[in-house]
């Protein structure tokens, strides 16, 4: 379990572990068609409510999970995006995943890069990756842009086994050689 901080600044947001008062902004992206369409589908308030106290658990339990990505200019909740391994997963995974307002305004590039950087540095992973489903082009950009790469077909373990995905990624090594 990592003792790092839990919180990372970027220029334009704030990355931290999540907190009861993300609950409602949570819950609305959840419940979003398309914002939730390639991480489970669009889901009741309910069923948010325990995906939000699953996230709670990985930081409490492993020590990490996806922060909470704060607007700095508003204040808001604008998504979630981080270090994500449950039991079964097929790798050591940064995900993201926006509400529709906070797309194209890149940051979720800005997002994923601090929380690549902070899983490498206080994590101890040789590499991430990222699942993705083969109709989510622009997660597939968003990999590229991060210098990931299509490494090969994936299966998530139940009960998302039927979903498609695709494991993209790269190596530590080449992370950092990447940043320098």
């Amino acid at each position: 379990m990592s003792s790092a901080p839990t919180r990372i600044e970027t220029p334009r947001l704030v990355l931290r572990a999540i907190a009861r008062e993300d609950f409602d902004a949570w819950a609305a992206f959840m419940a979003d068609e398309e914002s939730a369409r390639f991480i489970g589908g669009a889901q009741p308030r309910a069923a948010a409510w325990r995906g939000f106290l699953t996230m709670a658990g990985a930081w409490m339990i492993q020590g990490f999970g996806m922060f909470s990505v704060i607007e700095k200019a508003s204040g808001r909740w604008v998504g979630r995006i981080g270090p994500w391994m449950p039991e079964g997963w097929p790798g050591t995974e940064v995900g993201w995943g926006l509400s529709r307002a906070a797309t194209g305004k890149g940051y979720a590039s800005e997002a994923a890069t601090a929380a690549i950087d902070w899983a490498f540095a206080n994590l101890g992973w040789s590499e991430v990756i990222h699942c993705i489903d083969p109709a989510n082009l622009p997660s597939q950009a968003l990999a590229r842009r991060l210098g990931s790469r299509n490494l090969r077909p994936g299966k998530l373990p139940p009960p998302f086994e039927n979903a498609p995905i695709d494991i993209w990624g790269q190596s530590r090594e080449e992370w950092l050689a990447r940043r320098s």
